[in-house]
């Protein structure tokens, strides 16, 4: 391993040239990654792109090929350090993985297993038991429990034993979506009341704008961009994370002209404006994020907005899922917004109808193509 890393104040968890190779292939190259005390990381990315892998790494489960990790400054050199700092780490994973116990016994397992004194050991569990909603549940066989309730078993199991980091992999997968909110809410009140140190693994973006501080993509096992969940979704670092995140229409364009920060931006032969310093023939790919494209009936007189882009189009179509719409224009090229069902029903929208779609230049983002 490198030497052991100093930082000042020091990082809950640091890497440095952190790399796993699986059945004879790298499947990780980190060559750097920090993460703050009291932060949530959240990790996403395409099946296949090293984020469970990366998971295991950071939690002492999987040995790495190489690099250097830290704890809190102290960097983990030996398998004895390792045993030590596993003690202080807590990990969820997809399955709940219970015990064919009662609930109360799953939940104190790890406690028993620390050799924590058995009246704190019943006072931490009365109290994650409560604070997850399923003290009723103590003396159920795990076997009798349902998705969500296991769920919140394992979750109140890894919470009893007062982690300093918390690692997740995909642990709200393969429920259905009110259970799936319930417990989202719960968890995320849960992290902000302990700021325990986490890093969570999932596929689903919703779950990373509720939680995250900060957001890491990880591409063919390394991190294409880490942000705030607002710079990753609304600024995406390149295409192939743009079209990951799938949160904005993705177009393609060459920048026409370009006068005081302002560029015109040619797309199929309809023009754009956006806030950019890019010479004219520059290549460009545009992102814009469908919450930024507003829609309205197109009226005879001028009407009064701030966004410098209008495009008359036509719906060719529509797909409602749950309060939302989404609707996809014809402006010359195709152009999709996401807008709530009342807005489309007081509009009187339907597949045919013309509409004027307006969004301002400040919200076109622009990625420069090499060709």
């Amino acid at each position: 391993m490198r030497p052991p890393l100093v930082n000042n104040p020091p990082y809950a968890l640091e890497v440095a040239g952190l790399s796993a190779v699986l059945g004879g292939h790298k499947v990780l190259e980190m060559p750097s990654l920090r993460v703050n005390p009291g932060e949530v990381l959240i990790v996403i990315g395409p099946n296949g792109s090293g984020k469970t892998t990366l998971l295991l790494c950071l939690a002492l489960l999987l040995r790495p090929a190489a690099g250097a990790i830290s704890y809190g400054g102290t960097p983990v050199l030996d398998d004895k350090r390792v045993f030590q700092l596993r003690r202080k780490l807590a990990v969820v994973f997809q399955e709940p993985l219970l015990l064919n116990r009662t609930v109360w016994d799953n939940v104190t397992l790890g406690l028993r297993l620390r050799g924590v004194r058995r009246d704190e050991a019943e006072a931490r569990t009365r109290k994650w038991l409560e604070r997850f909603g399923i003290a009723s549940l103590s003396k159920r066989q795990a076997r009798t429990l349902s998705g969500g309730e296991a769920k919140r078993v394992s979750l109140t199991r890894a919470f009893v034993l007062q982690p300093e980091v918390l690692f997740l992999d995909e642990p709200f997968n393969a429920l259905d979506s009110p259970t799936r909110q319930a417990l989202l809410e719960d968890f995320e009140s849960v992290l902000r009341e302990t700021k325990v140190t986490t890093v969570m693994v999932t596929h689903d973006r919703n779950e990373a704008l509720v939680l995250a501080d900060r957001v890491a993509v990880l591409m063919d096992g390394t991190i294409s961009q880490l942000g705030t969940p607002e710079e990753v979704f609304g600024s995406p670092a390149n295409e192939d994370v743009a079209r990951f995140v799938e949160a904005g229409n993705i177009l393609h364009g060459t920048v026409s002209s370009q006068a005081g920060g302002l560029v015109s931006i040619n797309i199929e032969g309809r023009e754009l404006q956006a806030i950019s310093s890019l010479e004219p023939g520059s290549k460009i790919t545009v992102y814009l994020h469908y919450d930024d494209v507003t829609l309205s009936l197109p009226l005879s007189e001028a009407i009064s907005t701030s966004a410098r882009n209008q495009l008359r189009g036509k719906i060719t179509r529509s797909f409602s899922f749950s309060s939302q719409v989404k609707v996809t224009i014809d402006c010359g090229f195709a152009l999709a917004s996401v807008i709530t069902r009342r807005s489309w029903e007081e509009l009187g929208l339907e597949v045919g109808r013309e509409v004027l779609v307006s969004f301002k230049a400040s919200s076109v983002h622009l990625i420069p193509r090499l060709r």
